[in-house]
């Protein structure tokens, strides 16, 4: 039997649901060792959107070709510089990923670190300026909650979604108290890894959007510390322009290479 999200279960038995949905999306942590001659570490670069789902829309722009010109980026920088390092792609090409493979392939991985990178967007005429990084939770801030729906809603060009997601609407703010019951063990990493990102887009001459916690389902789906980089708004005239440039591309890359680096570096 499917179990569903209701309303009058989420006000009778909060408690009761977190225990009930937990196994839907948090996958099996494994305490066993790497094997011997696996990389010390590894790294799964996941660029969001793709294929049929293009994202968030500018003028000219698409937010899958932001997504994966700049993952490539980090990933050649990483594989030239941090040799111990292994990368694994959730896509390398302009193709449609389903979610919950994204996470799979993280979590079959073995991986230390998975990294979503995605570009923003705002509605209307709403300008917006500046670099932000996600981690798993459910800040109550309704523009987090906004910036998690769009980037969840993604689901719906699934295959029967209903019953994979087992009744989860991204639309639903309802859906989302889950997240709020449910305690992530690799928080503490993953947020020191959003603060290293935000810390290196700074330096940059990023505008400093913070680092934000949201119920994305990508990274409640994976095993390991984990973050959504939004890289900048579509949206804004002058933020296109500067994301689809080979100096964007450049500088956002490097920035995000810089932290995963630092990132690591704690971690010995």
């Amino acid at each position: 039997m499917k179990v569903r999200f209701h309303s009058s279960l989420f006000r009778a038995a909060l408690l009761t649901l977190a225990l009930i949905f937990a196994p839907i999306f948090v996958y099996p942590i494994s305490a066993a060792s790497k094997p011997a001659g696996q990389p010390a570490f590894t790294l799964v670069l996941d660029a969001g959107h793709g294929g049929k789902d293009p994202g968030a829309l500018g003028k000219k722009g698409k937010e899958k070709q932001i997504n994966l010109a700049v993952t490539l980026a980090v990933g050649k920088l990483v594989e030239e510089n941090l040799k111990d390092v292994k990368v694994v792609y959730t896509r390398k090409t302009d193709i449609f990923v389903e979610l919950d493979e994204r996470a799979r392939i993280a979590n079959k991985a073995k991986a230390d670190l998975f990294v979503s990178i995605h570009t923003n967007a705002l509605p209307g005429k709403s300008q917006g300026r500046g670099s932000e990084t996600y981690t798993l939770g459910m800040h109550r801030a309704a523009d987090n909650l906004a910036v998690a729906k769009r980037e969840n809603s993604v689901i719906i060009l699934e295959n029967d979604y209903e019953n994979r997601y087992e009744g989860f609407d991204p639309k639903s703010s309802e859906s989302y108290i889950i997240f709020e019951l449910m305690q992530d063990q690799n928080m503490e990493n993953s947020v020191r890894l959003a603060t290293l990102v935000q810390k290196e887009f700074r330096s940059a001459g990023r505008p400093d959007k913070g680092v934000h916690q949201a119920g994305f389902l990508v990274l409640r789906a994976t095993s390991m510390p984990s973050c959504l980089i939004e890289l900048g708004y579509i949206t804004t005239a002058s933020e296109e322009t500067y994301l689809t440039s080979d100096r964007g591309v450049r500088e956002l890359s490097r920035s995000i290479y810089q932290a995963i680096k630092k990132y690591i570096e704690t971690q010995k």
